[in-house]
């Protein structure tokens, strides 16, 4: 399929529309999340469907999905189109368990943070999350508390 180049993007009208910083924009073509074509100097141009891309893309991360994740799910998409409404749709449901158990986690740090101090040694007098004689130090560094289900 031949492209007119007029309806080509150029860096500064793809970073402009997207929202992305021209290096973010390279970034992500490095690793494969969106493509650009090059004129004869060697300059990218981006056809407008890849605006939705980056969309995808920031969405994505947002739920905090990895840049692999992210790349194994676009190519799961039609090359050279946007992303449709039923594209959408089934990439979103396969997230809900994952946002589903953020929105759960963010609920039980919200409903718990102020009982703790929330830096790992939990050496509040009083504290609800107590951990006598660090038995928590196996389960890694940080509040671990705090980042699972667990009191």
């Amino acid at each position: 399929m031949t492209v007119d180049t007029h309806d080509l993007l150029t860096m500064a009208e793809f970073s402009r529309r997207s929202g992305v910083a021209p290096s973010g924009v390279r970034f992500y073509e490095s690793l494969g999340l969106i493509t650009a074509e090059r004129t004869l100097g060697n300059q990218r141009r981006f056809e407008r469907s890849e605006l939705r891309r980056v969309a995808f893309v920031r969405t994505a991360q947002q739920v905090g999905l990895s840049l692999e994740e992210i790349r194994e799910a676009l190519t799961t998409l039609p090359a050279g189109r946007a992303p449709s409404r039923g594209d959408w749709a089934r990439l979103s449901a396969s997230w809900r368990p994952r946002i589903n158990a953020r929105i759960r986690q963010l609920e039980s740090l919200r409903d718990r943070l102020d009982s703790c101090i929330g830096c790992g040694c939990l050496s509040l007098d009083r504290c609800a999350l107590n951990n006598p004689d660090d038995t928590e130090a196996a389960n890694g560094p940080g509040a671990v508390f705090l980042a699972g289900e667990r009191i």
